[in-house]
């Protein structure tokens, strides 16, 4: 029972730490408030008994991206310019997909049932023959290296596409500044 009122509290303190990010016009605040819902993010996993996927949230929602987001905020306005008005059309699709999507989930087995399909799929086959398949005896090492081993790699060279989309995106700017002093000479 206690479990479930701690998850139940973090989705609250999600959801308000998701508004306040919306409402916020001072956007360091907006960053610090995004930091803190990547950690409150990272505590529900932890909750949920994800901790591999804890530590990923923790290191780079709350850790990268924050460090990113300052870094942008420091070569630009710390305010958010005025609202011009609400995207009716864009409401609309919104609410749209969000219906889909909780409509999609609406037949989704109970949480933590031994006969979900995700515990029943594959759960034995790599319990059972992993150690003599692979050879390594840590279970999420064999998973992650050898049985999803291309999905590890797309997934590694995603954060090194985006790794270096930011550094060309930081560089473009001091180009883009030297330029601007050159033609003002």
């Amino acid at each position: 029972m206690s479990e479930i009122l701690v998850n139940f509290g973090l989705l609250v303190l999600l959801v308000i730490s998701a508004l306040a990010i919306n409402q916020q016009r001072n956007l360091f605040a907006a960053v610090m408030i995004t930091g803190i819902y990547s950690l409150l993010c990272a505590s529900l996993f932890v909750c949920l008994d994800a901790v591999d996927v804890a530590f990923t949230e923790a290191a780079v929602g709350a850790g990268i991206a924050t460090i990113l987001f300052l870094g942008t905020l420091a070569m630009t306005s710390s305010r958010e310019p005025e609202r011009v008005s609400v995207s009716w059309p864009g409401l609309v699709l919104v609410v749209f997909i969000g219906s889909m999507l909780i409509f999609g989930v609406s037949d989704i087995p109970a949480f933590g049932q031994a006969s979900n399909p995700v515990q029943t799929y594959l759960g034995e086959t790599y319990i059972d023959k992993s150690a003599v398949e692979i050879g390594v005896p840590n279970l999420v090492t064999s998973v992650l290296s050898s049985y999803r081993g291309y999905d590890t790699l797309g997934e590694t060279v995603v954060i090194f596409t985006a790794g270096v989309a930011v550094l060309m995106l930081l560089g473009r700017g001091k180009h883009e500044n030297k330029t601007m002093i050159n033609k003002v000479e």
